[in-house]
């Protein structure tokens, strides 16, 4: 593909074609900035995706920890009922 170009360019140099080669150059050069927004535009949506993965085992693991927590309280809550009931009932015995 390259040497392509190369004889597009040198066959508009060796004919006197100044405006002919720059019309050629431009459109090379607006070819490769399109190319370029593209390969940045795939590299952020990948990036992106990667980030939505993360940010859903971020998530996850924040649902478990709470799940958790919420069985933590649950047991402590459920053993200091018991407790004052017995404070309850060693109260009424005195």
């Amino acid at each position: 593909m390259i040497k392509f170009f190369r004889s597009i360019r040198k066959k508009f140099l060796s004919q006197g074609r100044t405006g002919k080669y720059f019309q050629y150059a431009i459109g090379e050069i607006i070819l490769v900035v399109i190319g370029i927004l593209i390969a940045l535009q795939i590299n952020n949506w990948n990036d992106g995706r990667k980030d939505r993965i993360v940010e859903k085992e971020y998530l996850n693991s924040l649902v478990t920890d709470l799940n958790e927590d919420i069985n933590k309280i649950s047991f402590a809550l459920n053993g200091n009922v018991k407790l004052v009931e017995g404070l309850e009932a060693l109260l009424d015995l005195i």
